[in-house]
């Protein structure tokens, strides 16, 4: 068997990029990145202690991206490509309180609270940063903020006028504050008084 797969001119050469971009490696350093923000945070991130952290080395690395920017912006593009699931419970309650529940999840995973706040620190110096992360954090929850508005008007439970911005605001404004500024629980019950309040808002408008 050994013999049959050295000699079969089929295995004999695997293509050049089939060898370097083996999708393992590649998924081994996304979650090193993710792993090293949250340890180092952007500043003090290397490629060096990225491949360390995924096993590889540092050529390993440097054939799927030039530099630790490049990497950090196609890391968080993919994870705005992914999005938010557009709730449909039915009704405006239903869809703000599922949209809360989602949001809280992520803003509580040990990596996003480490990496979100640094990821926005660097924003505020670097354009490329700016852009990719309002993408990320803004882009996509304003189209499910649309899609949660539009269902509403057409259920009658909000006028025509209303603002997907001010609901994105609503909705994850008080959470961010909460989970990723301050550092707090979710007390009891609270996500479904947070819920009440932003439908309460939304249709006062």
């Amino acid at each position: 068997m050994l013999l049959a797969m050295t000699t079969d001119p089929r295995t004999r050469r695997a293509p050049a990029g089939a060898a370097v971009l083996r999708e393992d490696v590649t998924e081994a350093i996304r979650s090193a990145v993710f792993e090293e923000l949250a340890a180092v945070g952007f500043a003090r991130m290397s490629i060096e202690g990225i491949a360390r952290r995924a096993g590889v080395g540092k050529t390993a690395v440097y054939r799927r991206w030039k530099s630790k920017l490049s990497l950090v912006l196609d890391l968080v593009s993919a994870v705005a490509a992914q999005g938010l699931p557009a709730p449909a419970t039915g009704s405006l309650y239903g869809d703000v309180r599922a949209l809360l529940e989602v949001a809280s999840h992520a803003l509580r995973h040990p990596v996003a609270s480490q990496v979100i706040p640094d990821l926005l620190v660097e924003a505020a110096r670097n354009p490329e940063i700016a852009d990719t992360i309002r993408a990320a954090l803004l882009d996509g929850r304003q189209g499910v903020a649309a899609l949660v508005v539009r269902d509403a008007v057409a259920r009658g439970e909000l006028p025509e006028a209303a603002d997907p911005d001010r609901a994105v605001d609503l909705i994850l404004g008080p959470l961010y504050w909460r989970l990723v500024v301050v550092r707090g629980d979710l007390p009891e019950g609270y996500l479904d008084d947070l819920a009440a309040s932003v439908v309460a808002a939304l249709t006062r408008g």
